[in-house]
């Protein structure tokens, strides 16, 4: 095992989510692993795509951690995980997920 920590998933900002799903699966090969209204997950290869509203989702970058919850308190969503948000030096919005909470996702 590498003592490296995983990039879960890079999430962008999209104002259609199902147009921009139909466009990513009509360019790419990927498989879409949850889809609402506010937000969309798709399965390439070597990383997820997410892609979010930002009125209900920030832009960011996912990453998994064994020790999330030094980074704050955890917050547990719909699909089960469990994560919080953190800001780099930059400005840019970083999520960091609980490593338990990413071994059986509901999506």
């Amino acid at each position: 095992m590498s003592d490296l920590n995983a990039i879960d998933h890079v999430a962008v900002p999209v104002t259609d989510v199902r147009a921009t799903v139909d466009w990513y699966k009509d360019k790419f090969q990927c498989e879409v692993a949850y889809q609402d209204d506010t937000w969309a997950l798709l399965k390439f290869a070597n990383i997820r795509l997410a892609l979010v509203v930002p009125s209900q989702h920030p832009a960011h970058i996912g990453f998994v951690s064994q020790e999330a919850e030094r980074f704050g308190p955890l917050k547990t969503h719909r699909d089960g995980t469990r994560s919080c948000y953190v800001t780099d030096p930059a400005g840019n919005q970083v999520e960091v997920l609980a490593a338990e909470s990413m071994l059986s996702p509901s999506y």
